[in-house]
């Protein structure tokens, strides 16, 4: 049976009985815990935490959820059921069937014949394993069900017993395991091996309501919750190993395909005749490939921190594991298209996204390659070196100021450098690497190290989310009366407000538009009477309450009084031209780059607004010209602004765009501009004709991250101001350089030149100085320790190349000396040292790359080099004086 097919029938089974399919959410969700979306039951955590009421007519609910794990990444390949990517599917109810419902509904499908739509397992071969006091769960396997008492087992708090790892609801739970047969291990069931006896399902009994506490097990259980709830979770790959035959989850219909282009691309083979490291090494490429197509198509871009940093992690897993299995050119475009080709049914919108895919994966894949070629040439030689150094030595060590050289100098993964110490018997000196990184590192460990937070405690407007949602009336309006439903002072629900009081303010209705989608909130006023609310900000809550963030300046109001609300015509104005340009400039780039730049965050307030986009290359001033001319030709065009209430199928039938990481209702809102010029999904407030935003001046565009991008631009008003700000700047220079405005970039063309060329006579006359005084210097050399030691700073200006020239010089005049010099000089902003050393003082043991290093702790500096030389810079030159006494105290010690 094939995977999707094994989808297919999940869905149905519950569906029949009565759940409603919900669509998998984006992996990556605004969740203060998680990184990327890690199982099933993360999209429905505001109903679980009794926050907002389920929306599904019978309280239950069904779905096939993406979830990604990465923090036992190194387990990926070598055991039998660990997928970085995963399909999850659940059922779920809240508060309406409980524990014999789920037991009855998981039995159901596991055992119903194929013909009936199930997935037709032997319930001879099924196990189950129960909390240690669950007696209730376990009567129901065995007396209802039907399990013999000995295929029932107990097990603790570390395997049966959930919580999300946070305060909030836990319960015990009950996993279902099938036996794979005896050629897979021990008899005995889960307790004894769980590789032969493998888990395909867990049901949680949510019913307990967890304290503080740090691990599985190591919390009080304060209560039970009014409501008892259950959460499941059906690993859709284990089940697909079980009934397509195969050995693991990497040799699946999905995966298998992989694992064969990677034989065609390396000549290595997979299976009986190949080694267990290599078989590993095929299952990395496998899984990764799948897991990282997959956060591309949500919208991650690789890069050094959080989310990007999993996904760069990934990738170069998957290099350099197909490099070691032999493969001698690039491998990421047959690897992405194969792994596209094959879970495309499931996910159709790849298709849409593929070649953005490829795009992101094999930029990606052409920088790895240069940086893995000269950082495993170092460190092939760092560890050869360490093994014919210490050959007598048990543990061999990998020092941190290498393992800190190869990440910082030739952008190496600790990780990677982990990984290849371990296969070299080698051990990497982690705390030296880490206080070598210092302030310096900056890339975040998310993948094993995200922090846990508390949620945010919402029960208090759960009420009036659930009961009481505010109608919005902003899109055809700018004032509205309204009621007063709920006011909130420090976090507590109050009565009445006084003048002074910062408050939040609950209307049933309003026209203040709520911070989203990139724009933000309205501002405006609240007021009755002579009572007046200055409203600075308005937040969402649940996707359903406005929440006005507002101060009283006089009055004072109650619950339950009627006011109008207002908001200010000029900030909408100036917002709604920055988002509408917004739109305008999306469109453009997409006619200039092509569909595979797409939009990856923005915001717009009056006069303003950033575009951030996915996009490997840096934009030409040629592509940016054209932007901003596209964009103020639409402006010009007088283009209808057009909002249409539409169903999401038929929104995406006309084209509409959608964003990466959102959630979609089934009805949705699509802003057209021009008809085919722009038409995305966007809940947001416009123009009504495009002539209104005025005109757009581009300020530039920049990097914010590896593969992706950020336009800036004024609109309207603030437009016309830069460009009158601008004008008047060239004017100036004009007048100053006494040209025409056409012809000032040849005039500070030729200006540049001569300074060039004035700054290179300079620079000649300060070298011939420099080696006017070398013997001047060099008689300034002192004793110690029987070297001869200058430590000089050279005026400043000099450069980093004319310290290594006058270095040189002075090394030659006292060749016959064991001589050691250190010199340093402030060059702008900069502070470049050298250090070198005679051919005696380097046989004495002296180390000019050890000096550099000593003398670069004291000018915030670091460098390197060879015995004989070594240079380095700094920033903080003041403390160039201590740091010659330091290296005069180094060489006191040979």
């Amino acid at each position: 049976m094939k995977t999707h097919e094994i989808r297919e029938r999940f869905t149905q089974h519950f569906v029949n009985s009565g759940h409603t399919a919900v669509p998998s959410a984006s992996l990556i969700l605004d969740d203060p815990d998680l990184l990327f979306v890690n199982a099933g039951m993360v999209p429905f955590k505001p109903f679980f935490l009794g926050q907002q009421n389920p929306p599904y007519p019978n309280g239950t609910a069904t779905s096939i959820q993406k979830c990604v794990r990465t923090l036992d990444i190194e387990e990926v390949g070598i055991t039998t059921r660990h997928n970085t990517f995963f399909q999850m599917a659940g059922n779920f109810s809240f508060g309406q069937y409980f524990k014999e419902g789920a037991i009855k509904n998981a039995w159901s499908l596991l055992t119903k014949s194929v013909d009936d739509g199930g997935f037709g397992l032997d319930p001879e071969r099924l196990w189950v394993t129960v909390y240690l006091d669950d007696d209730e769960a376990a009567e129901i396997w065995r007396d209802v069900i039907g399990v013999p008492a000995e295929r029932i087992q107990r097990l603790g708090m570390e395997d049966n017993y959930w919580s999300m790892g946070v305060p909030g609801p836990c319960g015990p739970c009950s996993e279902i395991y099938y036996d794979r047969g005896r050629e897979y291990g021990e008899e005995g069931g889960p307790i004894v091996d769980d590789n032969r006896y493998m888990e395909i399902w867990n049901l949680v009994f949510m019913q307990n309501e967890r304290g503080e506490g740090i691990g599985k097990g190591n919390f009080e259980i304060i209560g039970e919750l009014p409501k008892k709830n259950i959460d499941t979770g059906l690993g859709i790959e284990r089940v697909a190993c079980i009934l397509q035959g195969v050995d693991n989850v990497y040799e699946t219909d999905l995966l298998r395909p992989v694992i064969d282009v990677t034989e065609e691309l390396t000549g290595a083979t997979y299976g009986d005749r190949a080694s267990d490291q290599d078989n590993v090494r095929f299952r990395v490429v496998a899984d990764h490939s799948r897991t990282a197509m997959m956060l591309i198509l949500d919208g991650v871009t690789p890069g050094n921190e959080g989310r990007g940093y999993i996904l760069r992690r990934l990738l170069r897993r998957i290099i350099r594991s197909a490099r070691l299995l032999g493969a001698q050119g690039k491998t990421m475009e047959r690897l992405m298209n194969t792994i596209m080709d094959t879970m495309t049914p499931s996910y159709p919108e790849i298709a849409d996204n593929r070649e953005r895919i490829l795009r992101v994966a094999t930029n990606e894949e052409k920088a790895f390659l240069k940086t893995l070629e000269s950082g495993t040439k170092l460190f092939d030689e760092a560890v050869h070196e360490l093994k014919t150094t210490s050959r007598a030595a048990t543990t061999k060590v990998l020092s941190g100021a290498k393992a800190f050289e190869l990440h910082d100098t030739y952008g190496f993964p600790i990780d990677l450098t982990l990984e290849m110490a371990n296969e070299a018997g080698l051990e990497v000196d982690m705390a030296g690497f880490n206080d070598a990184m210092g302030e310096q590192r900056r890339r975040a460990k998310a993948d094993n190290q995200a922090k846990k937070h508390g949620h945010t405690d919402l029960s208090l407007y759960r009420d009036w989310v659930d009961n009481h949602p505010t109608v919005f009336t902003g899109y055809e309006e700018l004032s509205s009366s309204a009621k007063v439903l709920g006011l909130v002072r420090n976090g507590e629900s109050v009565t009445e407000v006084n003048e002074g009081d910062e408050v939040e303010v609950i209307l049933d209705q309003t026209p203040l538009y709520a911070e989203s989608g990139g724009q933000t909130a309205d501002r405006g006023r609240i007021f009755a009477g002579e009572s007046l609310l200055e409203v600075g900000d308005v937040q969402k809550i649940g996707k359903k309450l406005w929440v006005h963030k507002a101060t009283v300046t006089a009055g004072g109001l109650d619950l339950g009084s009627t006011v109008n609300a207002e908001v200010d015509e000029q900030w909408r104005h100036g917002a709604t031209q920055a988002h509408s340009a917004t739109h305008l400039i999306h469109a453009a780039l997409r006619q200039v780059l092509g569909p595979t730049a797409v939009q990856a965050g923005s915001l717009n307030r009056p006069g303003y607004l950033r575009f951030d986009f996915n996009y490997t290359e840096q934009l030409t001033p040629a592509q940016l010209e054209e932007i901003a001319l596209i964009t103020n030709q639409a402006i010009d065009s007088n283009f209808a602004v057009n909002t249409i209430e539409t169903s999401l199928e038929e929104a995406k039938a006309m084209g509409a765009m959608a964003l990466f990481g959102e959630n979609y209702g089934d009805q949705v809102r699509v802003v057209e501009i021009g008809g085919p010029f722009s038409i995305e999904l966007c809940g947001g407030t416009h123009v009504g004709q495009s002539s209104q935003i005025g005109p757009v001046s581009v300020l530039g565009e920049s990097s914010v991250g590896s593969g992706a991008r950020r336009i800036e631009a004024y609109s309207g008003m603030d437009a016309f101001r830069y460009y009158s700000k601008e004008t008047a700047l060239v004017e100036g220079v004009s007048r100053e350089l006494k040209v025409q405005t056409e012809d000032l970039p040849e005039r500070i063309a030729q200006l540049t030149e001569k300074l060039r060329a004035a700054e290179k006579e300079i620079a000649g006359l300060r070298k011939a100085q420099l080696a006017s005084r070398a013997g001047e210097m060099a008689n300034q050399a002192v004793d110690v320790n029987g070297f001869k030691v200058l430590t000089l700073n050279l005026p400043d200006g000099t450069s980093g190349g004319d310290l290594r020239t006058v270095a040189t010089d002075l090394r030659n005049r006292l060749k016959n000396e064991d001589a050691v010099l250190v010199l340093g000089a402030r060059d702008g902003a900069k502070y470049p040292f050298i250090a070198a050393a005679t051919d005696g003082a380097v046989n004495r043991g002296v180390k000019s790359g050890d000096i550099v290093k000593r003398f670069g702790e004291y000018v915030s500096g670091r460098g390197g080099g060879k015995p004989d030389m070594a240079q380095g810079s700094g920033s903080q030159p003041d403390g160039a004086e201590q740091g010659f006494a330091a290296v005069k105290e180094l060489l006191q010690e040979l």
